[in-house]
């Protein structure tokens, strides 16, 4: 039986609730490796570095840490990491690959996510019918009741009609909404596949009662959401956005709100995350803000995490699966 000392060390990143012993069985690996569960973020690329430089593998959550070629160069017993999900937008696979360092993806065929679409429709709902200040005014024993809006009937606007998209829009459709939708691809045949019609990007932000924000961030879409768009919107609009916060020009968005050109907003990601301390968005009562929960599910974190001891298992078996660069074993 091999010591711990020469076992290979594995590092569970980005464990922040402190759950993930709980949603898989790590005791299967028993003996084959050693296992290090990190509950908070490392600053990239230095602490990372620092703290991440005696491990052999790496088990990312999502994209929480980014794993840039500065600090994949710094790591120099890095030989595997797993990630949850086919694609990992801040990680380098180029430098991975690079370095001999094969990445498995932990989903074993992306299982359909509610837990963003079910958020959405939460954040929906408690700004459309202010629960968060009732719920603060009751406590406080004030019984003031100003009055939100009925969905049924309103129109639903999606930007981004891909999976996620998909589903926020057969929500609508339940709650008897009109949905309208647009995105760069979209097509009006594939929106109406989906019971949902397609309108040009200027009609979508000025027809929109509700607008929920569902697009994949990179180049193109940074930034996508410019002031000229939401000035386009209702007064009594409300904008949703649980996808990235820089698709989104966020200080237009904080004028937008504070100058009442919108009603509301119900927003779970943000430009910089955490959000910092003192933010202006934390002092605006028609703001609802939650902390990039999306996909933290239990459901979602089993999935992740039992995915990811089996990858583990099949990389200690030396026959790793599911790579996104099997070029690294050729």
């Amino acid at each position: 039986m091999p010591s711990d000392r020469t076992l290979p060390r594995v590092a569970v990143l980005d464990d922040y609730e402190g759950v993930a012993r709980q949603y898989a069985d790590w005791q299967v690996l028993t003996g084959q490796c050693t296992i290090d569960f990190l509950d908070r973020k490392l600053e990239v690329p230095d602490e990372a570095a620092r703290v991440l430089k005696g491990y052999d593998v790496l088990c990312h959550l999502r994209e929480r840490m980014a794993m840039p070629a500065s600090l994949i160069d710094r790591l120099p017993r890095l030989k595997f990491m797993t990630v949850t999900g086919k694609t990992h937008r801040t990680l380098d696979l180029d430098a991975a690959t690079a370095r001999g360092i094969a990445v498995s993806h932990a989903s074993h065929g992306e299982p359909p996510s509610y837990g963003t679409p079910e958020l959405a429709w939460g954040l929906i709902l408690a700004v459309a019918r202010r629960i968060p200040c009732y719920d603060r005014q009751v406590r406080q024993g004030k019984w003031e009741k100003r009055p939100g809006f009925e969905l049924h009937g309103k129109t639903l606007g999606i930007l981004g009609l891909g999976k996620l998209g998909q589903r926020v829009a057969f929500y609508g459709l339940a709650f008897g909404m009109k949905v309208i939708a647009w995105s760069p691809n979209l097509t009006e045949a594939l929106a109406l596949q989906h019971g949902v019609q397609w309108v040009p990007r200027d009609t979508l932000f000025s027809s929109s009662d509700v607008l929920s924000l569902h697009m994949v961030l990179g180049e193109r879409s940074r930034h996508l959401v410019a002031e000229t768009d939401l000035r386009r919107m209702k007064h009594t609009a409300i904008f949703i956005n649980t996808s990235r916060g820089p698709i989104v020009d966020e200080q237009a968005l904080i004028r937008m709100l504070a100058e009442g050109r919108l009603a509301g907003a119900g927003l779970d990601v943000f430009e910089t995350e955490p959000l910092p301390l003192g933010h202006t968005f934390l002092g605006m009562d028609n703001v609802v803000l939650t902390p990039h929960a999306g996909y933290v599910t239990q459901d979602t974190f089993r999935r992740f995490y039992e995915g990811t001891v089996d990858a583990l298992a099949a990389y200690l078996r030396g026959t790793p699966q599911h790579l996104l660069n099997p070029q690294v074993l050729a």
